[in-house]
């Protein structure tokens, strides 16, 4: 009896770790599943099977069980006593259910200026898909496609990459698809996103609406230190603030993807850690900080949801964007936006050419070299949400010249302005299963001056 009852204690105490460690981390697991099976299936137009073989293989959320609505376009993803719920909103992607109803969600005062009207086929690129039948003769084709056949072996160390696209002297000069994937597809940027928030801030500096170096007026900071935060400390990633990026854990940027429904407020309710300016913490909630100060620019949500289309996506030709919203109604600025590698090319182009687009200054003069000057404390290697390559680190054959937008698993555009390079890369590629530095130099070498 006795040796019964200390069997039932053991038990009931693993139940009780398992229990305790579990909860906190089901939202977690769930809201990631449904998140992205959402987006991948109405946003990017994949299915359910590609994206649970591909995206959603790995850790606990390759046991998770996915119900698909197509009627009402939702998903509700459950894994042992939790289940998550994303909703679909048109031309604004998958949302979290989080402290909000579907109702609430669905009836903010989304509005959506129309994607330009013209076809695409018919118009030269790069504000069309019209493109040129030669390519520039400093391109060694021999190479290039070597590079691309070795970017696309799919065993380590270049294993999972979705697509690529590759810009020089302005042409398109390579485009290639893993079967399955083709030239309309969305992919997720996860954190290039940044960088388009990066671009959104950039447009306002350039209207006078914003001033990057001025301390943010945040009620909630006017009686502490965080009074003294500038946008610049959040995009330059050391803003002070208690941040941490682990993704494999109940983390703040877990928490803040998958269980808060108002990302940006989440941000500013941290308190501070670190001396302002200082000390260099990624932080994909300094940028959803950044995205709540943007909305909070526009007398009314209607002309905020219209801004990134009719201030930058239309003016670049970038048809295909989606800009997805946490629950509050506010761009995730920091991990989910979709587009095409054309139009992820055109994001890097108007990079590449300092912000111009056809004769036009998109962004102000010296935003640019402003987004790529090393951050306090980062050692080289960030800018204001890019990453630059200022030492060389993690590319040590590649120009020093080279930034970058950086999405989690393997989203890239790289600049390099030396070079007249745009190259684009998306993929599904955990740590170690792909030499980014290899593949970039290869690309890199082909260009022959």
């Amino acid at each position: 009896m006795r040796a019964r009852r200390v069997t039932v204690a053991v038990i009931a105490v693993i139940l009780l770790g398992v229990y305790l460690y579990m909860n906190p981390i089901l939202p977690i697991i769930t809201g990631y599943s449904a998140k992205n099976l959402s987006s991948g299936i109405f946003v990017a137009g994949r299915s359910q099977e590609s994206l649970e073989a591909n995206d959603l293989n790995f850790s606990f959320i390759k046991f998770v069980k996915n119900k698909v609505d197509y009627e009402k376009a939702q998903v509700k993803s459950s894994f042992l006593w939790h289940t998550s719920k994303s909703v679909y909103v048109e031309n604004f992607g998958c949302i979290l259910v989080n402290d909000a109803t579907v109702n609430d969600i669905k009836n903010y005062n989304y509005s959506n200026v129309s994607v330009l009207p013209q076809n695409p086929d018919t118009i030269p690129w790069p504000m069309g898909d019209l493109l040129a039948d030669t390519i520039p003769a400093s391109v060694n084709i021999e190479k290039l496609n070597s590079a691309l056949d070795k970017a696309f072996v799919d065993t380590i160390p270049f294993k999972g990459t979705f697509a690529v696209t590759i810009i020089h002297k302005g042409q398109i000069i390579a485009e290639e698809y893993q079967s399955g994937f083709k030239p309309n597809h969305k992919f997720l940027s996860w954190s290039m996103a940044k960088s388009f928030t990066n671009t959104l801030v950039g447009i306002l500096v350039k209207n006078q609406v914003l001033d990057v170096n001025k301390p943010i007026e945040i009620e909630e900071w006017k009686t502490d230190d965080r009074k003294n935060i500038t946008i610049s400390n959040l995009m330059q990633m050391n803003s002070g603030l208690e941040w941490n990026e682990n993704y494999g854990t109940n983390s703040d940027v877990n928490v803040m993807l998958h269980k808060a429904g108002d990302m940006g407020k989440f941000t500013y309710n941290k308190p501070l850690e670190h001396e302002i300016g200082s000390e260099w913490v990624y932080s994909s909630g300094a940028t959803n900080l950044v995205s709540l100060l943007i909305r909070n620019t526009f007398e009314s949500d209607k002309s905020y949801y219209e801004f990134p289309r009719k201030a930058l996506f239309n003016k670049i030709g970038m048809r295909s964007a989606i800009f997805e919203t946490d629950a509050s109604g506010t761009f995730v600025g920091s991990s989910y936006l979709y587009a095409t590698m054309r139009d992820y090319a055109r994001f890097g182009l108007l990079y590449l050419n300092n912000g111009n687009w056809l004769g036009k200054q998109i962004l102000p003069e010296g935003w640019v070299e402003y987004t790529t000057q090393e951050a306090n404390g980062s050692e080289g290697q960030y800018g204001a949400f890019f990453w630059i390559n200022k030492k060389g680190e993690n590319y040590p054959d590649v120009p020093r010249d080279m930034y970058r937008c950086q999405g989690h698993d393997g989203q890239f555009i790289y600049i390099i302005p030396s070079k007249d390079l745009v190259v684009v890369r998306t993929g599904f590629s955990k740590k170690g299963e792909f030499d980014y530095n290899e593949f970039l130099s290869d690309v890199v070498n082909s260009i022959e001056y």
